[in-house]
This record gives C-alpha cells, sequence and structure tokens, in this order.
C-alpha cells in the first residue's frame, strides 16, 4: 500500500499546479523553458512495436505489452491508479505522477528513460528534469492516443480502398483490423467488429461531439461503456496507427463492469447474449428510452405485429378445451411491438441420418425460415404454466436489420447445436411480402444487402467466433478472426454457420 505521503506526491503535481509554479519560476507559456523545444531525448522514444536496447548503465525495463500500445487501461503498473497517469515513451509502462518520489520519476531516474506523455492533457515531459516538451514531431503520438475525424474525412471513409502503412512496417485498411482475444473474448470481438462496418452507427461514435454532452445522473457508469466503443472505433478507424490491429482491453474492462460481470474476458460468452445487453445498454446510456430514441434505434429499431393465442392444457378433456376456445380470455389477441433484431428459427436437425446422409449436412434456404413473419406462420410458445400459439407480421423495417440464427438449443443437462446451413443471397433480401398491407404502401425500401456475418465454429460451449465484413470502399469481403485478417470470396461466406447477420 502507498503512504499517504506518497499519494499526494503524484497527484500534486498536475498541469494546473505545475504550469503556475513554472509561471512563478519567469518561464511560463510567456517566457517558455528553452529545453522545451530544444530536448536531446527525443530519438529514443520507441514507437515500434518491438524493444529497442537503448544504451543504459541499467538493465532494460521490459514492458509485457507491445511498445505505445494505447489499448491498456490507463492505470499505474505499481500503485494501480487512475489519477494523473504518465507513459514511458520509450518503454511504454505507465507510470503515476512526475514530481520527486513519483512513481514516473523513480522510472526515469532508475532506467533513464526521459520522455513521458501525460495521458490525459496529451502533454509531454523529460524526466527527470521536469520540463515540458513542445515539438511538432510528437503528435502522431497524440493522435495515435487519441484519433479525432472531421465531417470531411468520415465522409470519404466508403468512398476509397487505399491502404495505409502502420509504424510497424505492415499495411492494412482502416476498419479492417484484427482485434486482440485477450483469453476468450472472441465472441464480443465480433460483435465489436460488426457494430464498427454499420456505417451510420460507426459515423455517430467517431465524433465524440455527437455524444459528449449527455447528462447523465451523477455515478451512473454505463456512461463509460458509450466512450470506450467511441474510442475503439476512433482506434479501428485511425489512418494513422502504429499497428495493423487493435487490442479491445479497455473496451472490454467497460464490458465486465457495466455487465456487473455477466460478460467477461476469460469465459468464453454467447454472441446474441452479448449483442442484445449491449446494444439495450447503449440505448439506455444515451438516454433513450421506449419513447426516446437514439442512435441505436434510429439505426436497428423495427416494429411488428404479434397475435397470440392462449392454448388449453394439454391434459384436459376434448369437451373442456372446446368450451374454453370460446371464452375471450383463449381468443387471439394483437400487440404492437419494437425490435433490434429478428430471431430466425431453424427445422429440426435430423437425430438419426442412414448410411448414404451421414456427411451431409441438412441446409435450409434464408427466406424459408424468414415464414416465421409472414402473418400467416404459427408457432407454439410454451411457459412454465402456459402454451401460446403465436404469429408475427412486420410493420417497420429499420435502416439496419439484425437476423439472429438460432442455432443453440439449451436444457437442464447440455447445450445442444443445430450446425443447418443457411443458403442466404449476399444483396437484394428483399422483406416486402413479411410486411402488412398498410406498411408495404409506406415502406420505401425494403430490399438488404448483407454487411457483416458473424459464424459460430465448433462445439456449443467450447467453439469460437469470427466473422465477414463487407468493405464499403473496395467492395471486397474480408474474414477477420482475432488478429487475424485474409480476404476471402463471397461464395465462401454462404458456407459458413452463420449466427448474426
Amino acid at each position: 500500500m502507498i503512504s499517504l505521503k506518497r499519494e499526494r506526491d503524484n497527484e500534486e503535481d498536475d498541469d494546473d499546479h505545475e504550469d503556475g509554479v513554472a509561471a512563478k519560476r519567469g518561464r511560463g507559456r510567456v517566457g517558455e523553458d528553452r529545453r522545451s523545444r530544444h530536448c536531446p531525448y527525443l530519438d529514443t522514444i520507441n514507437r515500434q512495436d518491438r524493444v529497442h536496447h537503448w544504451p543504459t548503465p541499467f538493465p532494460l525495463c521490459l514492458s509485457f505489452r507491445s511498445v505505445l500500445d494505447f489499448d491498456f487501461e490507463k492505470l499505474c503498473s505499481i500503485s494501480l491508479s487512475h489519477i494523473n497517469v504518465y507513459a514511458c515513451l520509450v518503454c511504454g509502462k505507465y507510470f503515476q505522477g512526475r514530481g520527486q518520489k513519483s512513481h514516473a520519476y523513480t522510472h526515469s531516474v532508475q532506467f533513464s528513460h526521459h520522455v513521458f506523455l501525460n495521458l490525459h492533457t496529451l502533454k509531454f515531459y523529460c524526466l527527470p528534469d521536469n520540463y515540458e516538451i513542445i515539438d511538432s514531431s510528437l503528435e502522431d503520438i497524440t493522435y495515435v492516443l487519441k484519433p479525432t475525424f472531421t465531417k470531411q474525412h468520415i465522409a470519404a471513409l466508403d468512398k476509397h480502398g487505399k491502404l495505409y502503412r502502420a509504424y510497424d512496417g505492415t499495411t492494412y485498411l482502416p476498419g479492417i483490423v484484427g482485434l486482440n482475444n485477450i483469453k476468450a473474448n472472441d465472441y464480443a470481438n465480433a460483435v465489436l467488429q460488426a457494430f464498427s462496418n454499420v456505417p451510420p452507427l460507426r459515423n455517430y461514435f467517431l465524433e465524440e461531439e455527437n455524444y459528449k454532452g449527455i447528462r447523465r445522473p451523477p455515478g451512473d457508469i454505463m456512461f463509460l461503456l458509450v466512450q470506450r466503443f467511441g474510442e475503439l472505433m476512433r482506434k479501428l478507424w485511425n489512418p494513422r496507427n502504429f499497428k495493423a490491429h487493435v487490442s479491445p482491453h479497455e473496451m472490454l474492462q467497460a464490458v465486465v463492469l457495466c455487465s456487473k460481470k455477466t460478460f467477461q474476458i476469460t469465459k468464453q460468452g454467447d454472441a446474441v447474449d452479448f449483442m442484445t445487453w449491449f446494444l439495450n445498454a447503449l440505448h439506455g446510456a444515451l438516454g433513450g428510452t421506449k419513447k426516446k430514441s437514439s442512435i441505436i434505434s434510429k439505426v436497428f429499431q423495427g416494429s411488428m405485429r404479434i397475435f397470440s393465442k392462449k392454448l388449453p392444457h394439454p391434459d384436459l378433456l376434448p369437451e373442456e378445451k372446446e368450451v374454453l376456445l370460446l371464452t375471450e380470455e383463449y381468443q387471439e389477441q394483437m400487440s404492437e411491438s419494437t425490435f433490434l433484431f429478428l430471431t430466425l428459427d431453424l427445422p429440426t436437425a435430423p437425430l438419426y441420418k442412414d448410411e448414404k446422409e451421414q456427411l451431409i449436412i441438412p441446409q435450409v434456404p434464408l427466406f424459408n425460415i424468414l415464414g416465421k413473419f409472414n402473418g400467416n406462420t404459427e408457432k407454439e410458445y410454451k411457459t412454465y404454466k402456459e402454451n401460446f400459439l403465436k404469429r408475427f407480421q412486420l410493420t417497420k423495417l429499420p435502416p439496419y436489420l439484425i437476423f439472429c440464427i438460432k442455432r443453440f438449443t439449451k436444457n437442464n443437462f447440455f447445450v445442444e447445436k443445430n450446425p443447418t446451413i443457411v443458403n442466404f443471397p449476399i444483396t437484394n433480401v428483399d422483406l416486402s411480402e413479411y410486411l402488412t398491407e398498410e406498411a408495404q404502401a409506406t415502406e420505401k425500401n425494403t430490399s438488404y444487402d448483407l454487411v457483416a456475418n458473424i459464424v459460430h465454429d465448433g462445439k456449443p460451449t467450447e467453439g469460437s467466433y469470427r466473422i465477414h465484413v463487407l468493405h464499403h470502399g473496395t467492395g471486397k469481403w474480408y474474414e477477420m478472426q482475432d488478429l487475424q485478417v485474409i480476404d476471402i470470396l463471397p461464395q465462401m461466406i454462404t458456407l459458413s454457420e452463420a449466427y448474426i447477420q
């Protein structure tokens, strides 16, 4: 535990305090310290994705993260405090404070690492001399830490397919960037990648001004989810990255905290469960309610009519059932409901196959399972006490439609996966026939093109996730699985066990 005095040493040197002291000494912004623009240690900054062996009289301070990797939670590596944290630009480690006896000061003296960046104010300092460094050559570092996008830049994102070169020498397409699988978070990675390729959602979060002014109750932690998602979007689409991949560490830390550990980094989760929670959590954190919209509801929310009819208990005698069916309680009821995604049910996979069909994987056309929403198809839904017969019909289509293909059946003993392949077209999925007559007359755009396809491979509880995304600028498809990014033919996408589209 750090002593109270040490904590004060680490906290008291914030920039307002330091600038005030500097001004008293006659070297504030007006009388600037001459060393500020002539720091001799700038060539020791390590922008590359490896550790340089700088000549020092002490053993090299090795870092377990990539050098200048700003994707990790901004905590001091010694005190674990998030107050007044500085990054050593030589080895990449984070330290609290820069005053004498602070962790950054001690690190500087011990390892002869002199250049530090305040992760909050984005100001650079030379330690142990403790003067601010002012040099335009450092702008690339502040941009990687906090990328910014103009409206013109955002408008051009989907109009070209220019490759950019990262500082580690690799080339990459902004937006088509791998995400680290820290341990078992590929289920979340796939969903985050999918959302980063939905243009209106991406564009909203690339501009922090869009949500910076949203007021939340004091102590509300859910807005952290909005901030971290925005930061992740800007890093994924950054044209000036140090490397061709991004770690979602800070984003996932916010997920663990805001979901109260329902979703974790160390335990495989279900992509649909995560997506459902994440969409609703973002909607609420952005001030959205059932009546008040947010960017989430504007992009993904549609509506449908649900026709529901209560069924008599199956153990009753036929005469008793007939009597009940005539009562008002057992008449069909209609209700209106909104949705953020549509769940598509797969036909039951055959339990036993004959010898000739052993290697044949069952297949079903997408439009067969979309029949659930034609207003005529009835399906029985069982609850603990009652059974209902329901049918559905769409009344409003959202700009971007999410399908969740129900592959998993859970019971008290195990989870079973349905391996049926869904045959779907990549473009022009027309949903007009699933709309009510009134909606068909008013809805102008009823055809959809696929932009992202999340796939689950392997066993229900031990499988892995990957995603196919369309890069709008090039018109090409890419497959991403954690750090691996490869281009893929569109024909190959339809052969996968699609889970979310």
